[in-house]
């Protein structure tokens, strides 16, 4: 019974291992090999080609239109006519020469020895120094009717690697004339009684950031000292002291704050020295933008320790082509008197024994702006108060005295009307002209039959450069006044006739270096008067060359 349990066992087993597939390595080498059943054949896109022989476009024969916007430059056209001195075509020396000196030489029918010169140094970007000198003097036909006039300034600036820029001058200046206007005319002075000599010795320093700090700040800090005497042993010192500062705030707005200081000390023989002092404060908030620009401010002053609140407020407005701008502004300022200042205006005045400062108060409205390519005009009219206003008089305290001499006095206080305005027409630099007028009219005068002594009612400007031909200039001035009052002998007022007067000059280039020059003044010969008893020069007019050297191209 086992033995027939074994038998079948065995077969059962093995039947099992012969039915099932082996799991054992097969190491025979028996060669291996892949069939494919399908296959993938990728294709790309057919791609678009480039006709390069497509037909070129049809040709515009249509002008286009091309609009320029230039600005007309004679906006800033500067021009000083003479009156009592025959000088040549003035040079503008507050510009900066490229690398062009020159000298000019001539002499004129007055006894007029006529001499001028400019030198500049450096590279007029980085640094720079000009030197320029002047000498001029006339003899009339009256009695001590001469005048000179001598001056000598050096402009130097620098920039720093450090964004700033320093700028340096130095001036000396001397004026001499007599007072020649005495009447009669017989009477006998002694020379050295008449002479009026004036002294200038001057110095300034500023500096300034070239491009605005990281905070959008600028700033302009400048110091001017000025030292004036006579020869009458009269001295005066001005020092002058201002801090200017300006932030940008975003795209609109615009911050001001200035401090100036201005001192004065006058000091006459045998006198006690005095004081004159003014110092003031002036912070303003401005918004503009393309077309608009307003600005609000006050200027708290103190005018030798009185204070005052003044105001500062302007606006601007134009069009959007900005070829027309509204002007409004109410603003005042203290305007410093000083002997120096009084002497520039009326050389033949007695010298001070006070000085009273000026406050004005302009309340204006106006407007500028052009008309095509060539026109420029602006007018404005202001309604001013004018405290403390200089004014001159003749002194007749003396029968030999004879009236030459003038006594400063002060108006209290007045109103002006005053109204103003400007034409201007300018094409290439072939011709240009400008004119201008100003028309005042005094009131609430307290002075002696309340009068503007010295002051002028109408004034007229007007100045011309012509190029007649190649290398031919023609130049032009055209002034005159309405006449000023002024207090006879006898205690009553009286006005001076009206002026109108022209000069004229030419220049002609004969080389590169070497031109021609001549100028006329006076041409309608009338011996007018600007000041009581004072004529000017009849007729006259200097001749001479100008020789330019050490030109850069």
């Amino acid at each position: 019974m086992n033995r027939k349990l074994f038998t079948i066992l065995f077969l059962g087993c093995t039947l099992f291992f012969v039915t099932k597939p082996g799991n054992a390595q097969d190491t025979t080498n028996k060669k291996r090999s892949v069939s494919i059943t399908s296959s993938f054949k990728p294709v790309l896109k057919q791609s678009a080609k480039i006709n390069f022989g497509a037909a070129p476009p049809t040709a515009d024969t249509s002008r286009p239109k091309l609009n320029y916007d230039i600005p007309n430059q004679n906006l800033l056209f500067a021009y000083q006519p003479g009156t009592l001195k025959p000088m040549a075509l003035q040079i503008d020396t507050s510009g900066r020469w490229d690398n062009t000196s020159y000298i000019k030489a001539g002499f004129g029918s007055l006894k007029t020895p006529y001499v001028q010169a400019g030198f500049s140094f450096g590279d007029g970007k980085t640094n720079g120094l000009n030197i320029y000198a002047k000498h001029v003097s006339s003899e009339g036909k009256r009695e001590f009717q001469k005048f000179s006039n001598t001056a000598v300034s050096l402009d130097g600036f620098i920039q720093t690697a450090k964004n700033m820029e320093w700028d340096a001058r130095l001036t000396m200046q001397q004026d001499q004339t007599y007072k020649y206007g005495y009447e009669p005319q017989n009477l006998n002075f002694l020379k050295d009684s008449l002479r009026q000599r004036f002294q200038t010795i001057g110095g300034r320093v500023s500096m300034h950031n070239i491009n605005k700090t990281a905070y959008d700040i600028s700033y302009a800090p400048e110091v001017k000292i000025d030292v004036f005497s006579d020869n009458h042993k009269v001295s005066e010192s001005n020092s002058y002291v201002n801090l200017p500062l300006s932030k940008r705030v975003g795209d609109n707005f615009q911050v001001d704050l200035g401090l100036t200081f201005d001192l004065t000390r006058l000091s006459k023989q045998d006198k006690k020295a005095f004081n004159n002092t003014v110092y003031y404060i002036s912070p303003s908030v401005s918004w503009f933008n393309q077309n608009i620009n307003l600005k609000a401010g006050i200027r708290p002053s103190w005018d030798n320790k009185e204070f005052k609140l003044l105001p500062n407020i302007t606006a601007e407005i134009s069009t959007p082509d900005r070829k027309f701008t509204f002007l409004a502004g109410w603003t005042a300022y203290i305007r410093k008197t000083t002997y120096q200042y009084l002497a520039s205006i009326n050389p033949w005045l007695w010298a001070p024994d006070t000085l009273a400062n000026s406050r004005i108060e302009e309340r204006f409205a106006g407007f500028k702006g052009s008309l095509g390519n060539h026109f420029t005009y602006s007018a404005k009219v202001g309604f001013n108060t004018i405290h403390n206003q200089p004014l001159f008089i003749n002194i007749y305290n003396d029968e030999q005295n004879g009236g030459k001499s003038f006594r400063y006095v002060n108006e209290i206080k007045m109103n002006v009307l005053s109204l103003s305005g400007q034409l201007g027409y300018t094409q290439q630099e072939k011709f240009s002209f400008i004119g201008s007028f100003t028309l005042n009219q005094f009131g609430d005068v307290k002075t002696p039959l309340s009068k503007a002594y010295g002051m002028l009612p109408l004034e007229i400007k007007g100045a011309l450069r012509y190029l007649v031909i190649k290398d031919l200039w023609l130049t032009s001035d055209i002034f005159g006044w309405g006449g000023s009052s002024y207090l006879t002998k006898s205690g009553s007022s009286d006005h001076l006739s009206s002026v109108f007067d022209m000069n004229a000059g030419l220049e002609f280039r004969i080389t590169k270096n070497l031109n021609l020059w001549t100028q006329f003044n006076n041409l309608f010969n009338k011996e007018y008067q600007r000041w009581n008893q004072y004529p000017v020069y009849g007729f006259n007019f200097v001749a001479g060359v100008v020789f330019s050297f050490a030109q850069k191209n």
